[in-house]
């Protein structure tokens, strides 16, 4: 892959950052995540290493701010998935296996899980934009369940999307091992969609008319 000539990064601070984490995402398909130094960013970006610390601390900092970018381009095709669904069962069940199937397939995702680059995964995980980014998917859907009845009424939002974080992130360390979607699909339903539905109404009470039948 060819680096890039010399030249200045944009005024604009964010389309400067932007630029520098397209460049860090060229050194990683190119180099893999160990081996990429902010030397091969900066040559990468056409600027000196000097100048990709002014806008990141440190290789790890860049890294992470193009794992939440991608993550950010996954939330967004994953809410036009879920919205195909019409039952809350169907729109958690789908959208977390939609979420866990791209991101294993994306180099930059799959660090959350790679024991390699565990350090930087608990800096992301440790962090509040992984929950943030769940609730934006989440929230709108879980609020329309809500109205129809399909959601127990005493579940916080904020609480739901950390736990779909660290749902999302343990599957998408075992999907490598069960790499069966029906399976997976399966799972789901029988263990995660029941947390989220109100409670079955109390059975009636026979009335006297079918006491006396079922007597007779």
């Amino acid at each position: 892959m060819a680096r890039r000539t010399r030249s200045a990064l944009p005024g604009d601070a964010e389309a400067a950052r932007e630029r520098l984490m397209d460049a860090a995402e060229a050194c990683v398909e190119q180099y893999g995540v160990a081996k990429t130094t902010m030397d091969d960013i900066a040559k990468m970006a056409g600027v000196s290493r000097p100048t990709v610390y002014r806008h990141f601390s440190d290789r790890d900092s860049l890294i992470l701010a193009v794992v939440m970018r991608r993550s950010r381009m996954l939330a967004g095709r994953a809410v036009k998935i879920i919205a195909r669904y019409e039952s809350l069962a169907d729109q958690l069940v789908e959208g977390l296996l939609f979420l866990v199937e791209k991101g294993r397939k994306d180099p930059f995702v799959r660090l959350l899980v790679a024991p390699e680059h565990m350090d930087l995964a608990n800096r992301i995980l440790g962090g509040t934009i992984p929950a943030e980014l769940n609730y934006e998917i989440w929230e709108p859907i879980l609020t329309a369940a809500r109205e129809r009845g399909e959601l127990r009424p005493d579940l916080d939002f904020a609480a739901v999307s950390r736990w779909l974080t660290y749902l999302i992130v343990l599957l998408l360390g075992r999907f490598d091992v069960d790499d069966d979607i029906g399976a997976q699909r399966e799972m789901l339903h029988t263990f995660v969609v029941p947390a989220f539905l109100p409670p079955a109404p109390p059975a009636a009470a026979p009335t006297r008319r079918s006491r006396t039948a079922r007597a007779g």
